[in-house]
């Protein structure tokens, strides 16, 4: 019974080709621009939930495949490029009890690929959920999954500070809480804040660390508007704001006299993957420019990269849901 509610909360939660510049492009605004998108993977019958890194000289993305949104044969597909054109298949993770879904992919202090995911078991007997942690040496030959965490506390996104990195979990059954952890290895993970926010139903989430030594965290919120939180060191103690807009599939950066950049899903109509600024006193979002997008969409990955922003996301606006890769241009703020 748990399986079946989750599995409705997650549809809840719900070849190339080369756009101009403005086509399909809207909602742009304070020289925003939109210089390319093209689409990069759409092999399996649902590719979705992506994310970006640059390491070793190659773009690498990654994402889950399978019949469908939710389905048995979640799989983690992870594909390379060296010009962000063409794009091959490095790896493909599986596993035959499990539907692996939402990987995440950072670079470890020791230059090591390290890719995060959560397993929707599909015999689940104590638990429905573990997240699990791989490594790699060269994005190709992964090792055998590590479970990290809590059971059924979804680790959604780890973020490196130094040689620290630290991760928000989301409770999968009936709780709805989100815990904080920390790892001073990227293996073992201790609870740093057991109970980090516990109202209406809190889950997503993105930490970006500042210059000053804080943290900003963007926290999907259902049904109701996301929330901006902050903390100084030790992280232990959170201020929140709400965004202004229901959000889903968030994820946070800071760019270089650009402040910071938050790519999600907006759901006011049509639903699209959107670029906001974040005003970190107000905790407001601000959508600036529209992805093409629509329907089943979201889940980015962000890079910035000579000069440019550099997204992955996925979408069904051409029908089938597929990985599109864009690149974006932002101004100085003033």
């Amino acid at each position: 019974m748990v399986r079946l509610v989750f599995l409705l909360l997650a549809l809840l939660l719900c070849q190339s080709e080369t756009w101009g510049a403005n086509q399909d492009a809207v909602h742009a605004q304070g020289g925003w621009r939109l210089l390319q998108v093209q689409k990069i993977w759409d092999q399996a019958p649902h590719n979705a939930f992506t994310d970006l890194v640059h390491h070793q000289g190659r773009w690498w993305c990654v994402f889950r495949e399978g019949q469908g949104h939710v389905s048995a044969d979640g799989a983690l597909r992870v594909i390379s490029s060296v010009d962000g054109q063409a794009w091959t298949s490095a790896a493909l993770i599986t596993d035959g009890q499990a539907d692996l879904r939402d990987a995440k992919l950072t670079i470890a202090p020791d230059g090591r690929f390290m890719l995060s995911g959560a397993a929707a078991l599909h015999t689940p007997k104590t638990h429905t959920h573990q997240s699990y942690l791989w490594f790699s040496q060269d994005g190709r030959k992964w090792s055998d999954a590590t479970p990290v965490g809590d059971p059924n506390y979804w680790l959604w996104r780890i973020t490196w500070k130094g040689d620290v990195c630290y991760g928000i979990g989301y409770e999968c059954g009936k709780v709805k809480d989100t815990r904080l952890y920390r790892s001073q290895d990227g293996r073992n993970f201790e609870t740093l804040v057991k109970t980090l926010y516990n109202r209406a139903y809190p889950n997503e989430t993105s930490i970006v660390f500042q210059a000053d030594d804080s943290a900003i965290c963007l926290l999907r919120r259902d049904p109701g508007h996301g929330l901006l939180g902050t903390a100084r060191a030790p992280y232990t103690e959170w201020t929140w704001k709400d965004v202004g807009l229901r959000i889903g599939g968030p994820h946070m950066i800071a760019l270089p006299d650009r402040g910071l950049v938050a790519a999600v899903r907006l759901y006011d109509a049509p639903v699209r993957t959107a670029l906001c600024s974040v005003d970190r006193q107000s905790g407001r979002l601000q959508e600036m420019l529209a992805l093409p997008s629509g329907g089943d969409t979201s889940y980015p990955g962000l890079v910035w990269r000579d000069g440019l922003l550099w997204i992955s996301y996925y979408s069904s606006h051409e029908a089938k849901t597929s990985i599109y890769l864009a690149k974006v241009e932002i101004p100085p703020a003033e």
